[in-house]
């Protein structure tokens, strides 16, 4: 077989993931561009360059991989967030742009918080439950310096993961994780922030491979029956790890977000309890303002 150019080698790549990608095009590019070595802008400037036949198979394998439903993530061993790269593996939830608006309004909350007039930098105590990737809890303490981090997940896999995106985004001196079903009994400090994206698919609904979703660790899915038992566990300790005017964000799927405002609304009955929405409109996590004075 005569040796193919970049441009012939990404014609191919997209025709062979047309049937299992809904963005194939971007796939292969992004898969081609890792099994070079390259940057996808170096891809469209050098379509006439030809691969040696290592490249050629190993770009094969690649797309294999993601035929089969394996999301590019998984595969490149990236992802990324808010502007940022972050590893992943086959042990955390692969980040989502939607969780970047939960980000958002985290970060804008901090820097609303922030007293240009203090005499010394001010400091923001932050936790998130189900850590994961750390990419919610890096971002953070990476957009706002007087950010300590504190994080729990369940899965000492994943809690590795997230140890090493801190320490590759620099920011691991105010990051601290720890292995916890949700929170740990015996955490009583409180914060200004609490953000959660905690498992909250449905036992029965969690999807299978080839699905992409089905290539993610059920640990990080399953939410129990109605897709909302840990978000129990996080509301029956909240009030006491919440300080007054403190923010609670948590993300769900749009099906159980409303069930989860009503359970909020419930455990924190003197806070502010809205629904926010993700880019196509959907219902997609909870904003909790605790009142000034409660606590």
């Amino acid at each position: 077989m005569r040796p193919q150019t970049v441009g012939e080698t990404l014609a191919r790549g997209t025709i062979a993931l047309a049937k299992g990608s809904p963005t194939p095009r971007a796939d292969a590019q992004i898969l081609l561009a890792f099994a070079l070595g390259r940057e996808r802008a170096w891809l469209v400037a050098h379509g006439e360059s030809f691969l040696s036949p290592g490249q050629t198979e190993r770009y094969a394998a690649l797309c294999e991989k993601r035929a089969s439903g394996m999301p590019v993530a998984y595969i490149t061993g990236f992802a990324g967030f808010y502007g940022r790269e972050f590893a992943v593996n086959e042990h955390v939830l692969i980040p989502r742009p939607e969780t970047e608006l939960l980000a958002e309004e985290a970060i804008t909350f901090l820097k609303s918080r922030v007293d240009p007039h203090a005499a010394a930098k001010q400091l923001f105590t932050v936790f998130e439950a189900g850590v994961g990737s750390g990419a919610v809890a890096c971002t953070i303490a990476a957009e706002i310096p007087g950010a300590v981090v504190e994080g729990s997940d369940a899965s000492s896999a994943a809690l590795k993961v997230a140890q090493h995106n801190a320490r590759r985004l620099n920011v691991h001196t105010r990051c601290t994780f720890y292995c916890a079903d949700v929170v740990k009994r015996t955490n009583e400090r409180s914060y200004d922030l609490l953000v959660a994206n905690l498992p909250y698919i449905p036992t029965g609904e969690i999807p299978r491979k080839p699905d992409p979703v089905g290539f993610e660790p059920r640990l990080a899915l399953d939410g129990g029956s109605d897709g909302l038992t840990h978000y129990r566990k996080l509301l029956a300790a909240a009030p006491r790890m919440l300080r007054p005017g403190a923010l609670l964000l948590m993300e769900a799927a749009p099906p159980t977000v409303a069930a989860l405002r009503d359970l909020t609304a419930a455990a924190l009955p003197d806070s502010t309890v809205e629904i926010r929405h993700d880019y196509a409109g959907m219902e997609r996590y909870v904003s909790v303002r605790c009142a000034a004075g409660r606590g």
